[in-house]
């Protein structure tokens, strides 16, 4: 064969060779596109719940003490006891105060025969006086002696009544109907109406006040209506029933009503103090327990999506959204999450119809192209 027919041959198909190696390199970089499912975005209301922990208290709560001073003699009532208004909670020993009214009555007795006897003795001096047997001076001297009976009477009379008032203080009813609490005395202490600590404690339950805080700047959006209001009347009068969640994580069965809202915001916390109202009928609430009000909420024209459509980078959650290349792009987006834990409602950073990637964001990059599948 020609040599140089044979060189040129051998030229060709080395050209050849270098093209295919190539166009294979080539083909290995780029990458497979992927079939991953997308979701359209269509707007929507939605329904979501904000939980503030709280504090529940009875409608009335009262530290029970004695009026007077004593050792307590009887304990009537069990501490978580339901008792009535005027039920006895207990007694003080009575002894010291039933020898006091003893006395201020024997004391009442005499004082009225001291003022018996200076009536008797005005009298004649009048009667003296007007015959012009004495002195007007003697006379008024009568008067004055009998006044001063009258006023040590009047006296003696309070101090009995002070003393009865006394041995009535030594039985300590209850002021209204409610649920005892612990006693902090037993049989046998000396008690009084000074002491450290209340003997007990009286919580009327029929009726709770659970007691929270919420942010200035997030009430409005647990106003359900779009007008921005500012007294505070209208807001109580917007806002929704609230509901009470156990710390087991069950729903009290009543809802409650935020009554009261405090006019000033807590200058360390930028929050304002509310307060609920809950029927409790059955008294399942108690006093002092650590619970969760609920208080729902409407989004408007709000995204919901899959919480594994996002990923999150430098505090910031992400999606993928569709170009009209098939190729994705990262794109930020402000969210809420649902109560659930399940959904972000997504409130900016998309709009309606655009398409987002809801499976296999963790292997996609910025310009990947993809196959998508509409779920």
């Amino acid at each position: 064969m020609n040599k140089s027919l044979v060189k040129t041959l051998m030229i060709l198909v080395g050209v050849a060779m270098v093209t295919a190696c190539s166009s294979g390199q080539g083909n290995m970089g780029a990458p497979a596109a992927q079939q991953l499912a997308t979701m359209t975005l269509k707007a929507a209301d939605a329904s979501v719940y904000s939980q503030f922990p709280a504090t529940l208290k009875g409608e009335k709560d009262a530290e029970i003490r004695p009026k007077v001073a004593g050792y307590i003699e009887e304990i009537r009532a069990d501490e978580g006891s339901v008792v009535k208004k005027g039920q006895v909670l207990f007694t003080i020993d009575r002894v010291a105060y039933q020898e006091a009214v003893a006395a201020a009555k024997a004391a009442v007795l005499a004082a009225q025969a001291s003022y018996g006897s200076a009536q008797l003795i005005a009298k004649n001096k009048k009667e003296m006086y007007e015959r012009g047997i004495i002195s007007q001076s003697e006379y008024q001297t009568a008067l004055y002696a009998e006044q001063a009976q009258k006023a040590s009477l009047e006296s003696a009379k309070a101090q009995l009544t002070k003393a009865q008032s006394d041995l009535g203080f030594t039985m300590v009813a209850a002021p209204f109907d409610g649920v005892v609490g612990t006693f902090n005395y037993r049989v046998g202490s000396l008690v009084s109406g000074q002491g450290a600590l209340p003997i007990t404690t009286l919580a009327d339950i029929s009726s709770m006040y659970a007691y929270f805080s919420v942010a200035a700047n997030e009430l409005k959006d647990l106003v359900n209506i779009d007008t921005v209001l500012t007294k505070t009347s209208d807001i109580l009068a917007h806002l929704p029933g609230v509901e009470l969640v156990m710390g087991d994580g069950s729903t009290f069965g009543t809802k409650g009503t935020v009554e009261t809202m405090s006019a000033i915001v807590n200058p360390a916390t930028g929050a304002l103090s509310l307060r609920a109202k809950f029927d409790n009928p059955e008294q399942v609430l108690r006093s002092g327990t650590f619970v969760n009000v609920r208080i729902p909420s409407v989004l408007k024209n709000v995204f919901a999506i899959p919480q594994s459509a996002t990923y999150e980078q430098q505090g910031k959650k992400f999606v993928y959204v569709l170009q009209g290349d098939n190729t994705v792009k990262s794109t930020a987006v402000s969210y809420i999450e649902d109560n659930a834990g399940a959904v972000y409602y997504i409130t900016g950073g998309v709009k309606a119809g655009d398409k987002v990637v809801v499976e296999g964001i963790t292997r996609l990059r910025d310009g990947m192209p993809i196959i998508p599948v509409e779920k």
